[in-house]
């Protein structure tokens, strides 16, 4: 008869702590990464002048337009007259001055009857992707006071992107707007 051997095994415990304390460290990381990590995104509309040719239409809009070049800003109502231009100084744009004379322009059509949601930025070519983003968050809105809380109070949310004129603060005279009520420093 064969004897049977008796092989002598341990069975091994599995040793998780290290696994463990790296979940512990892990999973709060990851919870707060994701609360900090929003992603914005900002809807772009077709430009009037693009729909109005596809639509036929038979009136032609007046287009709201702000030039953004190296030297500053120039703000057209309706396309390509002259309303406000607002040079570089030595701090950068003046998004501030921008902001204070759109706010004045909206209460004006407001107060015209006129809806006016859209504005067409036109950009030069050598401009800066940070220029960009806060030209279009000043023309989008801006922080107003409401029942003592700050809230973002809409200007012009519908805004679409284009070339810049080649000629645009080029311009050797001037031709004023006229929209029945004075903003600002008179249109």
């Amino acid at each position: 008869m064969r004897r049977r051997r008796n092989i002598n095994t341990q069975t091994a415990e599995l040793d998780i702590t290290s696994f463990m304390n790296l979940m512990i460290v892990l999973v709060p990381v990851l919870l707060l990464s994701v609360v900090f990590s929003q992603v914005r995104i900002l809807n772009l509309q077709l430009p009037i002048a693009a729909q109005a040719q596809d639509q036929q239409a038979i009136a032609e809009p007046k287009v709201l337009e702000l030039i953004v070049s190296k030297t500053g800003f120039e703000l057209n109502y309706p396309s390509g007259i002259l309303l406000k231009r607002f040079e570089k100084n030595e701090q950068g744009y003046n998004f501030l001055l921008l902001s204070k004379y759109l706010q004045d322009l909206k209460l004006t059509f407001q107060q015209s009857a006129i809806e006016k949601k859209d504005i067409v930025l036109l950009l030069a070519s050598d401009i800066d992707y940070q220029t960009i983003v806060t030209t279009m968050d000043t023309v989008r809105s801006f922080k107003a006071v409401v029942a003592a809380n700050l809230v973002d109070a809409e200007l012009f949310p519908e805004i679409s992107l284009g070339d810049a004129p080649e000629a645009s603060f080029a311009r050797p005279t001037e031709q004023k707007a006229d929209i029945s009520a004075p903003v600002g420093d008179k249109l």
